[in-house]
């Protein structure tokens, strides 16, 4: 949470300093009036002073809430153009910098105008009401909440504020911080739906039920984006019963993005995904659970980060997980995953990755360790890809030496992937730091139509380091008689 309002702070930073000297111009050029000294050129050169209001009110949206305030200042026209910014940040500095009375002429302005994004980070419960009521009345359009309401005098953890779920004009939804989370029965309640929502994001919030996020789902009839991050500390307030499972249901007919990270989720839950008009779906998590994914005829990308291998039937869940991914054109994937699979391939065979017959695009990234050559596990799945076109490594080195570090190698030697005989094109291998020349060499050797070779290198080298790199990797023999090596 740290980090993320670090990281706020440093763009709203950045975007002040970005429309600084817009703002001493417009300061500039309003003292010249009232001092009546304006010239032919500054006459010309006051653009700004022709603009209309709802595009000065756009420029004024990218600046924070308390800043734009301030513009009033600058004359009489500017006195009320903050009040139709069509974006509000209130955040804790910006409240404690405001009086009540400016505060009630943000939120009920004399004339009102639709408002497209609030954004509130703030600890009080009753403010976080109040604003949200105020929001609907703009027909807002874009709520992102950052709530801190873990304590009441009753010392307990308070619940989002109920308004938040009668937003009707709602196409964007962000809901992060510590509150609970209890959505009404959408089911006995309709003013509870959100018939114009597209966009759902929710990251470590309590859960008031094992239903909480199931019930939410089903009151977006529109919904297009799902992103989730579920972790332990989130179902703190959960029965923790063996027989419960906290329930991760998403039957949405129109989801076309789910990203959902489960990799701090050790507690059972279930996993149920139905969504006939997914394109890309990002899974980071182990499948130590009830998972079941069905009905993906239209999936083009995914984005694999399975963890915890370390229970018997892992391999037999993976497979049937992937089988299920087999018609995808696009795929990124942790190489750790790639590792377990090269481990349990080695052990028991049979155990059989499923094929990709329509996969065009491979990426493996994530940290490597010493002692381990990723080669075996990028060959083993390169031979159940036979079309694919383009291949990317981002893998990062890392020198401590782990116990399990171990290279496992298949029992019978692969034959050579058919798709580095007849369909690579093109390799990037991003970050290379020149620990894994075996990647490199293995491609250039064995690909026969290949055109492109790009090294990236890490940033971390100095020159004569990327000169030695680059001197070895031109001795590396190649079989492709178009093959270009590029270095960045």
């Amino acid at each position: 949470m740290k980090r993320q309002r670090k990281l706020r702070k440093a763009k709203t930073h950045a975007e002040n300093q970005r429309f600084r000297p817009w703002l001493c111009l417009a300061w500039q050029i309003e003292s010249m009036k009232k001092q009546g000294r304006e010239t032919e050129e500054e006459q010309i050169s006051d653009i700004i002073s022709s603009l209309p209001d709802c595009m000065l009110a756009h420029i004024l949206s990218f600046l924070p809430t308390k800043h734009a305030i301030l513009t009033s200042i600058l004359s009489s026209r500017w006195r009320v153009l903050w009040t139709l910014v069509p974006v509000l940040h209130l955040d804790k500095p910006t409240l404690d910098s405001i009086r009540t009375s400016t505060l009630n002429y943000i939120l009920f302005p004399r004339n009102p105008s639709t408002l497209c994004k609030l954004c509130i980070d703030c600890p009080r419960r009753s403010f976080v009401d109040k604003c949200v009521q105020a929001a609907i009345l703009r027909g807002v359009q874009e709520l992102d909440l950052v709530l801190d309401l873990v304590l009441d005098l009753h010392n307990q953890t308070k619940e989002l504020p109920a308004s938040v779920f009668f937003c009707t004009t709602l196409v964007v939804l962000k809901l992060r911080g510590h509150f609970l989370l209890n959505p009404p029965d959408s089911a006995s309640s309709s003013s509870s739906m959100f018939p114009s929502l597209k966009t759902l994001q929710i990251s470590h919030v309590y859960y008031a039920n094992h239903n909480s996020l199931s019930t939410l789902l089903p009151a977006c009839p529109l919904l297009q984006d799902l992103r989730i991050k579920v972790s332990d500390s989130d179902l703190d307030f959960l029965d923790k019963e063996a027989d419960n499972k906290f329930n991760i249901l998403v039957l949405v007919p129109t989801l076309k993005i789910l990203v959902l990270d489960c990799s701090f989720l050790r507690w059972s839950f279930k996993l149920h995904i139905n969504t006939p008009a997914l394109e890309y779906f990002h899974f980071k998590g182990d499948l130590n659970s009830d998972v079941v994914s069905e009905n993906l005829p239209n999936l083009f990308k995914s984005v694999l980060d399975v963890r915890n291998c370390y229970y018997l039937d892992w391999m037999w869940k993976l497979t049937n997980f992937m089988g299920l991914l087999c018609n995808i054109r696009s795929m990124e994937l942790w190489i750790g995953t790639a590792e377990y699979i090269l481990e349990h391939s080695s052990s028991n065979s049979h155990y059989d990755v499923p094929m990709f017959h329509n996969l065009s695009s491979l990426k493996f990234y994530g940290d490597f360790w010493a002692m381990w050559s990723p080669w075996n596990a990028v060959q083993l799945l390169l031979c159940r890809a036979p079309k694919l076109q383009t291949l990317t490594f981002e893998l990062n080195y890392r020198c401590c030496i782990r116990s399990f570090s171990v290279d496992f190698r298949l029992k019978k030697p692969l034959d050579v992937p058919e798709c580095l005989s007849s369909h690579l094109t093109t390799c990037h291998y991003k970050g290379f730091s020149g620990h894994v020349m075996e990647l490199v060499e293995q491609i250039l050797k064995e690909s026969k139509v290949l055109k492109t070779m790009k090294i990236t290198f890490n940033s971390d080298l100095d020159s004569k380091e990327k000169l030695r790199i680059h001197k070895k990797i031109m001795k590396f023999p190649r079989t492709s008689q178009t093959c270009q090596i590029a270095f960045d």
